[in-house]
This record gives C-alpha cells, sequence and structure tokens, in this order.
C-alpha cells in the first residue's frame, strides 16, 4: 500500500466538469458540446475507465477549484512505471476525454435512470405568452 501512495500522484486528473455538456469552456469543460456528455459522476467515469482496462482511483473528497460544490475526482494510469502505456488505444488526456464521454451515456445505471424521465413529460402547455395590450 505504501508504494502505491506515490504512484497515484502520477495519474492524470480527471474531473466530471472537464466533460460535462452542461457546462461552458470557462466553467471547466475540456471537450466540445457535441462530444461532451450530460452530469457524468465520478462512478461513471470509474466505470468507463474500467471498461477501457484503465487502472483508475475515486477520490471522493476532492473538488474541482472552480466549482468547489462539485465533490470528487478520478485518477487514472495512463502509463505505467516503465514509461509505456496501459492501453495503446488511448494516448494523452484528450483521447481519455473523448472515449469516457463516449461511454457514459451508455453506462447501465443511466440508461435506466433515463427511461421514466422521458415518459413524465407528456401533454402540451397551453397558454400564449406576453404582455396584454392596452
Amino acid at each position: 500500500m505504501d508504494g502505491e501512495i506515490p504512484n497515484i500522484k502520477r495519474w492524470v486528473v480527471l474531473y466530471p466538469i472537464y466533460i460535462n455538456s452542461k457546462k461552458t469552456i470557462a466553467e471547466g469543460r475540456r471537450i466540445g458540446v457535441s462530444k461532451a456528455c450530460e452530469n457524468p459522476t465520478c462512478a461513471e467515469i470509474g466505470d468507463c475507465c474500467s471498461h477501457l482496462k484503465l487502472p483508475f482511483a475515486i477520490e471522493i473528497d476532492k473538488a474541482y477549484p472552480r466549482d468547489f460544490m462539485q465533490r470528487g475526482r478520478v485518477r487514472v494510469q495512463l502509463k505505467k512505471e516503465d514509461g509505456t502505456l496501459s492501453n495503446p488505444a488511448i494516448t494523452s488526456r484528450k483521447q481519455l476525454m473523448l472515449r469516457v464521454a463516449e461511454l457514459v451515456p451508455r453506462h447501465p445505471g443511466r440508461t435506466k435512470k433515463q427511461e421514466p424521465a422521458s415518459s413524465s413529460t407528456a401533454g402540451p402547455s397551453k397558454g400564449k405568452g406576453g404582455r396584454k395590450k392596452k
């Protein structure tokens, strides 16, 4: 365990805000809106990293500096100690963010959650907006 702690310090940090389509570039998003996903969580990002066969560690107590109410971050090992890639398909942080953003919407927990939400918006809203004319 003592040998593992310094290793994690050298891993790539991935905050959920980096791939959140609801955030702007100024708020911390690092990929395009079309490629980003909506409100990812640390657990979903961790599951995607395990699917990509990348070692990862979730740090729940850490927060993104620009939005400190958003808790949690994921550390991912892109390169091993000897410098070889953990997954040859992913060579950079940007590729990691893009691949994780592709996988998060297909996460099993996410697909079950969104089915009831789409059926609850039924019925058109009536009424005209605007001001009354005098």
